[in-house]
């Protein structure tokens, strides 16, 4: 009767270490500790620095594998890859990225990502949008206004609200970005703030959007969301201490 409990918790702390050991190491490869192109410790020795069994090792390289950080080869070992093989839109490897400081090129990256995908997803979704989405974005904004974006709520609900535009596009590979670009708004909204609050209140733009959505205008939609990207492109700077370089 006590055996099912117990393999329960031992399977619940083998997630736990697995999840620990995979956020360690992917946060070494984003922030630079090994390089592309660098070979990452022995599998025995690094368990064993890491006071983990092999297995969980190996499924925690097998993530990053599934990721796009390494490749592991017989007899040559773990690898990292070239940056350009790395999926920055995963929601994991982005978190990884913002546990530090992420660097000009990422967040750089970031932002020419929406500006080329968002403005248009705005625009098919003034389109094709239904009621429940527009309740749903709604909601978003609602939450958006009474949490403030100076909280984690408030900044889920800013991605939820992000997300549901590129699902009320209606388009199959726009929907598939959607969680990588919410995430990617999501984590450049906290890491904005970590050095001063943010110089002024969004939400405001965010109803902006949504009130082309719900009017159908796809071309205000996808205006009021291409200076809604550029503006937080530019907080993103100020909370930088620096200026947009555009």
């Amino acid at each position: 009767m006590i055996a099912g409990p117990k393999v329960t918790e031992m399977s619940m702390v083998g997630r736990r270490v697995r999840g620990s050991l995979l956020q360690s190491l992917g946060r070494s490869i984003l922030s630079g500790e090994f390089r592309p192109g660098e070979l990452l410790p022995g599998e025995v020795s690094h368990a064993a620095d890491l006071a983990v069994s092999r297995g969980v090792y190996r499924e925690a390289v097998q993530a990053l594998i599934a990721k796009g950080l390494v490749e592991s080869r017989p007899k040559t070992g773990t690898r990292v890859l070239p940056r350009q093989r790395w999926n920055m839109l995963d929601p994991e490897v982005l978190a990884w990225a913002f546990a530090g400081t992420p660097d000009m090129r990422l967040l750089r990256s970031l932002f020419e990502l929406r500006e080329a995908i968002e403005p248009f997803a705005a625009c098919l979704a003034a389109e094709r949008r239904s009621d429940e989405d527009l309740a749903a974005m709604d909601q978003a904004l609602i939450d958006m206004d009474r949490l403030t974006l100076a909280t984690e709520e408030g900044q889920a609900a800013d991605r939820r609200f992000h997300e549901m535009i590129l699902t009320a596009s209606d388009n199959d590979a726009l929907t598939a970005l959607g969680s990588g670009i919410a995430a990617g708004v999501e984590w450049s909204t906290r890491f904005k703030q970590r050095k001063r609050a943010l110089p002024r209140d969004p939400v405001p733009e965010h109803r902006l959007v949504y009130d082309a959505i719900a009017a159908s205008d796809p071309e205000l939609a996808r205006a009021r969301m291409q200076m809604l990207v550029r503006n937080a492109l530019a907080d993103t700077w100020f909370g930088m201490g620096g200026t947009v370089g555009r």
